[in-house]
C-alpha cells in the first residue's frame, strides 16, 4: 500500500515566520505533527511518503505513486486544500481528509470522498482494515476522547529535520477553560488528557538521537491544564536533561494563571523552557468578562507577565481586537499595555468567529454572521457584524500593528523585556543556523533596513551592559523583521 501524506502550504501569516526563514537557512517553521503521528499508526509494511508543501511543491509524479492520499490542515489552509483535492480527483486518487480544517468544516469539501473527523487514535484500526479491503467509508467520526497513552512516537524519519526551525511534540490535549471564541473545547474537550511523562521523553530522545539540537514546541492546548501531570513531566524532563545533557530547549502555550505557580515556573525553567505563549487577549475587564476569560480576570495582567519574565520565561502574547465591549480607545490601550509589559512577540488579531464555538453560535442566534472564517486573524476579513464601525476597526487594527512593529517601538519593547527578564536555566548551544542568521542580520537589520539606529543601539547597549542577554536580544531583533513585514501589509 502506497500512502502519500500531504500538508498544504501555509499562507504568509504572523506564525509562518516566512520572512526570517532565509535568515536562519530553513524552509518552514514546523513540520506537520498530526500527519507524522498518523503515519506512525499505519502498518510498517506500507510505503509512506510525506509531502509538506511548505518544503517543496506537490508533483504529479508523487500523486501518481500513491494508492491513497491523506490530507490534513488547519482552517487557514482551506483554499490550498481545495486545490490539492481537485488535483487528486483529476488523477483518480482517493483522498482521506482529517485534522482541524475538516473536523469542523468538512461540509465545505464535497469533492473529497472520505473524512476522519476528530482524533484518530480510536478510528485508525477501522480505517486501515477498510483501506486493505478497498472499501473506505465516507466518514469516520470519533465518539470518544482517546487515551493519549496509545499515541506512538511520530515518524520523524519521513522528514528532513534540517528543513525546520522548531520540532513539535505534544504532551496533552484539552483545556479546562471555555473561552467563548476558542475552538479547543470543540476539538479536544475540557478535561485535559496527557501522555505518560516517560512517553514524552521517549519522543524527545528519538528526536535527539536523530540529531535534533534546537528548540521543541510543546504544542499543548494548555500546558498547565493538568498541573499535577505537568509537574510529573517536568520531573522526568529534568532527570532526562541530567542523564543525556541534551541541547534542546522548549517553548509552549499556557494560561495566564501560570504566573500564580512559582514552583511550577521554576521547574519549567530548570527543565529547559525558554518561552511561553499566553492568551492575554485584552487589558479591558469588560472584554475579558464578555468572552468568558475567567482566568485573566481580577488580576493585574502586566504584573503576571513580569512575574514570568523574572522567573526566566519570555512571554509571547495573544491579543484580540473586536469584542462587542471594546471602547473607542482600545487600540491605544492595547498598545500601551504591550509596550509597558515588554511582550515583544505580540500577536494581535481581529476577533473571528470559528465554526462550532460558543461565539459562533451566539452570533448566529443574533443574526450577525456574515461568512465563514478564513482562519487568519490578521486578515481584515471580519466574518460578523461588529459593534464598533467595521472600517474603524480594520483601519485602527492596521495602524496598531504597524505602530507595534515600527523599529523604534519594537526595539524599545525589547529593552523593557530585557530589564525585567532574569536569565535562568540550562544554557543552550548557539546553533550554526543561529550564527548564520546573526551574521546576515548585521547587513539586513544594521545596514539595509530602516530602523538601523535602533538596532545598533540595542546591539551595543546589550553587549556592553548585559552580555548574557545578547543572544536573546539578537534573536528578537531578527524575529521583528518578519513581524514588521506582516504588519506593513495591513
Amino acid at each position: 500500500m502506497n500512502v502519500l501524506l500531504v500538508y498544504p502550504p501555509s499562507p504568509d501569516t504572523f506564525w509562518s515566520f516566512r520572512h526570517v526563514l532565509k535568515l536562519v537557512s530553513k524552509k518552514a517553521a514546523f513540520p506537520p505533527l498530526g500527519l507524522l503521528t498518523v503515519a506512525a499508526m499505519l502498518p510498517r509494511s506500507w510505503n509512506l511518503r510525506l509531502a509538506d508543501l511548505n518544503i517543496a511543491p506537490l508533483s504529479d509524479h508523487a500523486l501518481a505513486w500513491a494508492d491513497y492520499v491523506f490530507l490534513s490542515g488547519m482552517i487557514v489552509h482551506k483554499g490550498s486544500a481545495h486545490e490539492i483535492a481537485a488535483r487528486c480527483a483529476a488523477l483518480g486518487k482517493p483522498v482521506l481528509a482529517g485534522g482541524p480544517l475538516f473536523t469542523t468544516g468538512h461540509a465545505d469539501f464535497p469533492e473529497i470522498p472520505h473524512f476522519a473527523l476528530g482524533e484518530v487514535e480510536d478510528l485508525i484500526e477501522d480505517v486501515v482494515q477498510d483501506m486493505e479491503r478497498g472499501s473506505l467509508r465516507p466518514t469516520y467520526r470519533s465518539g470518544t476522547w482517546p487515551d493519549l497513552r496509545k499515541v506512538p512516537v511520530p515518524r520523524w524519519d519521513l522528514i528532513d529535520l534540517r528543513d525546520y526551525v522548531t520540532m513539535p511534540v505534544q504532551f496533552s490535549r484539552g483545556c479546562p477553560f471555555n473561552c467563548e471564541f476558542c475552538d479547543i473545547v470543540v476539538m479536544n474537550g475540557r478535561v485535559p488528557r496527557t501522555k505518560e511523562p516517560v512517553q514524552v521523553v521517549r519522543e524527545l530522545e528519538a528526536l535527539r538521537l536523530a540529531g535534533w539540537k534546537d528548540m521543541v514546541f510543546i504544542v499543548d492546548d494548555n500546558f498547565i491544564g493538568n498541573r499535577r501531570r505537568t509537574r510529573e513531566l517536568l520531573g522526568e524532563l529534568i532527570a532526562w536533561r541530567g542523564r543525556v545533557k541534551p541541547m534542546i530547549g522548549f517553548l509552549t502555550e499556557a494560561s495566564v494563571n501560570l504566573a500564580d505557580e512559582a514552583e511550577l515556573c521554576e521547574l519549567m525553567v530548570k527543565a529547559g523552557f525558554k518561552k511561553v505563549f499566553l492568551g492575554i487577549e485584552t487589558p479591558s475587564a469588560e472584554g475579558l468578562e464578555e468572552c468568558g476569560k475567567q482566568q485573566n480576570r481580577r488580576r493585574d495582567l502586566g504584573d503576571s507577565v513580569r512575574m514570568l519574565q523574572r522567573a526566566g520565561l519570555e512571554v509571547m502574547g495573544g491579543f484580540i481586537i473586536g469584542f462587542d465591549s471594546d471602547p473607542q480607545d482600545i487600540f491605544k490601550r492595547q498598545f500601551e499595555f504591550i509596550q509597558q509589559s515588554g511582550v515583544v512577540t505580540a500577536m494581535v488579531g481581529l476577533l473571528t468567529a470559528l465554526p462550532q464555538t460558543e461565539l459562533y453560535r451566539r452570533l448566529v442566534h443574533e443574526g450577525r454572521i456574515l461568512a465563514e472564517t478564513c482562519g487568519n486573524n490578521t486578515d481584515a476579513a471580519i466574518n460578523f457584524v461588529t459593534r464598533l464601525d467595521r472600517e474603524f476597526l480594520i483601519s485602527g487594527y492596521g495602524e496598531l500593528m504597524r505602530k507595534l512593529y515600527e523599529p523604534t517601538h519594537y526595539y524599545r519593547r525589547i529593552r523593557v523585556f530585557l530589564r525585567t527578564y532574569r536569565r535562568r536555566g540550562p544554557s543552550l548551544r548557539l546553533s550554526g543556523a543561529e550564527l548564520k542568521a546573526f551574521l546576515k542580520s548585521l547587513w539586513v537589520l544594521g545596514v539595509w533596513q530602516t530602523g538601523r539606529r535602533a538596532y545598533w543601539g540595542l546591539f551595543w547597549s546589550t553587549l556592553v551592559a548585559s552580555p548574557g542577554k545578547f543572544h536573546m536580544a539578537m534573536e528578537l531583533s531578527i524575529l521583528g523583521y518578519h513581524f514588521r513585514r506582516i504588519a506593513g501589509r495591513l
